[in-house]
């Protein structure tokens, strides 16, 4: 059952963005920018061919591109970043085979209190190791991740690169199946989630979102499965794992939930193929202010939806 929760001080990630391809430009959809007026105009002036930007940068590349600093980058929103206190960004590409559905991106600033991880693992030599990250005040955990890899099926990354399925993993300061447990312990690092990247070319990205109660990057995570469908039941999803700092675990065997295409948020995700993001709108559960939800693909096919609101 939804409930209000209570607001956090400050949540790790300040604004997020989706931009989707039209007439050969990337162009935002959607953002989540709080009291970042200033940067939200900005935002929506904005636009990116390919390989301009950071947007841009994702498209082109066709991969996940960490950004951890703006002055004198390709950066091009770098003075209304400053004035809104954005220091860093990560760019996330959607793909469905070969052909680019949206980039997600993320910003965040930093102080000497914002604690939490947005990292991107790249398969190199069968380990995969770690490609760049933010952490914010989270310095001992980010050099514990740059000397640590994971074999497939090890730690969060690795057990996300061997199953190909977005994985939840609670308890980061205590799971023996953490790897990292004492650094992220130390740093109050509490839920992880870890969801595969699906490029062009078949190469292997992870991308780990790693949440601390103080700065918490979301409040609720959620993951759906659109290939568990029952047989008559296409175009269904069912949330197969989900957490809520304040509600708990979200599902189990007698409470299976399901969503039907374009029935709510997440049916919008299964019905358009498209991440959604909403900020404020009066579908989201009470109690949240944001929502993000986005497809993961296997070759052509939507596989799984992962959502966290905020």
């Amino acid at each position: 059952m939804d409930t209000v929760l209570d607001n956090p001080t400050r949540t790790f990630i300040e604004v997020t963005e989706i931009w989707v391809p039209k007439d050969g430009r990337l162009v935002l959809d959607s953002g989540s920018y709080g009291t970042l007026d200033g940067f939200a105009a900005a935002s929506g002036e904005e636009s990116f061919a390919l390989g301009e930007g950071l947007p841009g940068k994702a498209w082109a590349e066709a991969r996940p591109v960490v950004l951890k600093g703006f002055e004198g980058s390709y950066f091009k929103r770098t003075e209304a970043a400053a004035a809104a206190g954005l220091t860093s960004a990560v760019a996330v590409p959607v793909f469905a085979g070969d052909e680019l559905r949206a980039v997600l991106v993320v910003l965040c600033g930093d102080d000497a209190n914002r604690t939490g991880a947005v990292e991107v693992w790249e398969e190199k030599d069968g380990l995969l190791m770690l490609d760049d990250g933010y952490y914010g005040a989270a310095k001992h955990f980010e050099w514990v991740s740059q000397h640590t890899h994971f074999p497939k099926g090890q730690g969060l990354p690795g057990g996300v690169w061997s199953a190909n399925t977005p994985m939840l993993m609670r308890d980061l300061g205590s799971g023996y199946r953490f790897i990292r447990a004492e650094s992220a312990g130390a740093a109050g690092l509490t839920t992880g989630l870890g969801l595969p990247i699906p490029v062009p070319g078949g190469k292997s990205f992870v991308l780990t979102l790693l949440s601390a109660r103080g700065t918490p990057i979301a409040r609720r995570f959620e993951i759906w499965d659109a290939r568990k469908a029952k047989v008559g039941h296409a175009n269904e999803a069912v949330l197969v794992d989900g957490i809520c700092a304040r509600e708990g675990p979200l599902w189990s065997d007698e409470t299976e939930r399901r969503v039907s295409a374009w029935k709510g948020l997440i049916g919008k995700v299964l019905g358009s193929g498209l991440p959604v993001l909403e900020s404020g709108a009066p579908g989201l559960a009470a109690g949240y202010d944001s929502m993000v939800a986005l497809p993961i693909f296997h070759g052509s096919e939507l596989a799984h939806i992962v959502a966290w609101y905020c």
